[in-house]
């Protein structure tokens, strides 16, 4: 009988979530097969079997709180699989916030409109993935009169879900920020003509011989860390009574997920080629959406990047990442009319804004930094050449 209990969850955490199991009691499973995902107020931790044989007791479902060290299950080496159908707790629960009047599982909006309509799963056709039903059906039903006296169906329905750990601990680091640092925020625009010309004569021998395509961000990235040398400050963060000046790079660079914002780093960003920063950017963004990131890649930073642009925002403040004293926001680049040597033209043009901690950065400082960008990008011979 092999022991699996759960792993160390990462500095500073004490707690996850079960968030599914994917095998189930009296299955049998192999060396290093996935068996559950944990889930923490970080990232998502995979548990692989440590043994083949045959999957024990679950002792924990989905949604339950566990700490490192509780047992998990158990698996029996060389064991046959039982063909009895596994435990009520062990199945997944169907999430249902109105009362369930069904035998089938129901997607949340699906129960609550046939609890309303005291409709019986038996008198719908499930057409969802492994025999659910959807909002759909239920609706389908009541349309093709498959029910009788059927009153009018609600339009304004509810669905309460948990907050899962990630979305929590976003919540509140965000907070903190701004309970905790003299937020202000700096803005500037960037002509983009001379970044998208260059990035079109290059693209494609850039993306033949790195294997990874040329985008904007290793560009504002580069510019980051020039700026950020020149301004240390920018690149500081405070301890207790201290301000702590770093002479390296450590940038977070913001990620959408299903799951919520993360920020993974580069390491020693400043040692980085712009196609080492493609690669590492491009790396991160595959581990965000596989749930593979670790505890490692988000540790630390001194310094943020997003870019909300990729969404469409035209102009946004972001919020600094603790203990970090700054943050870059890019946005959505836009042709408008602007004056060139005293003529009107039509320029790709991208706003950018930096949010700072005040209380370590003067507003000198953070107007320069963003000059110093902008100066970077509209002259891209300057990040060639050390300028």
């Amino acid at each position: 009988m092999v022991e699996l209990f759960v792993p160390t969850l990462g500095e500073s955490v004490s707690e996850a979530t079960i968030a599914k199991w994917y095998k189930k009691e009296g299955e049998a499973v192999k060396l290093d097969e996935l068996l559950v995902e944990l889930e923490t107020d970080k990232v998502t931790l995979e548990v692989n079997a440590t043994s083949a044989g045959i999957l024990g007791k679950i002792n924990f479902v989905q949604g339950d709180t566990v700490k490192r060290g509780d047992l998990l299950t158990q698996i029996t080496e060389g064991g046959v699989p039982s063909s009895v159908a596994p435990s009520e707790k062990q199945a997944e629960p169907a999430i249902v916030s109105a009362p369930q009047v069904r035998e089938a599982i129901m997607s949340p909006a699906a129960g609550k409109i046939a609890a309303e309509n005291n409709i019986s799963s038996a008198q719908i056709d499930a057409s969802g993935k492994d025999g659910r039903i959807t909002k759909g059906d239920v609706l389908s039903a009541m349309d093709n009169k498959t029910c009788s006296s059927v009153p009018a169906v609600s339009d304004r329905l509810e669905e309460r879900v948990k907050m899962s750990r990630l979305r929590k601990k976003i919540a509140e680091r965000l907070k903190d920020s701004q309970n905790t640092a003299a937020i202000l925020t700096t803005f500037n625009e960037v002509d983009m003509t001379n970044i998208l010309a260059l990035r079109n004569q290059y693209k494609d021998k850039f993306e033949k011989k790195h294997g990874v395509k040329l985008g904007f961000m290793s560009f504002f990235i580069k510019a980051s860390i020039m700026a950020l040398q020149e301004i240390p400050a920018v690149n500081a963060q405070i301890e207790g009574e201290d301000i702590v000046y770093r002479n390296y790079c450590d940038i977070g660079v913001a990620v959408g997920t299903e799951q919520g914002l993360v920020v993974p780093v580069l390491r020693n960003a400043e040692k980085l080629s712009f196609a080492g920063v493609e690669k590492s950017i491009g790396d991160f963004g595959k581990k965000a959406r596989d749930g593979k990131l670790t505890m490692a890649d988000l540790t630390g930073g001194t310094f943020s990047v997003s870019n909300g642009g990729v969404y469409g925002s035209l102009l946004s403040t972001p919020i600094i990442n603790p203990p970090q004293a700054a943050i870059l926001g890019m946005h959505k680049t836009q042709e408008r009319p602007v004056a060139i040597n005293g003529k009107v033209e039509i320029r790709p043009m991208m706003y950018l804004a930096l949010s700072y901690d005040h209380r370590i950065i003067d507003g000198k400082e953070a107007v320069t930094f963003l000059v110093r960008v902008k100066e970077c990008i509209e002259n891209p011979e300057r990040l060639l050449f050390d300028l």
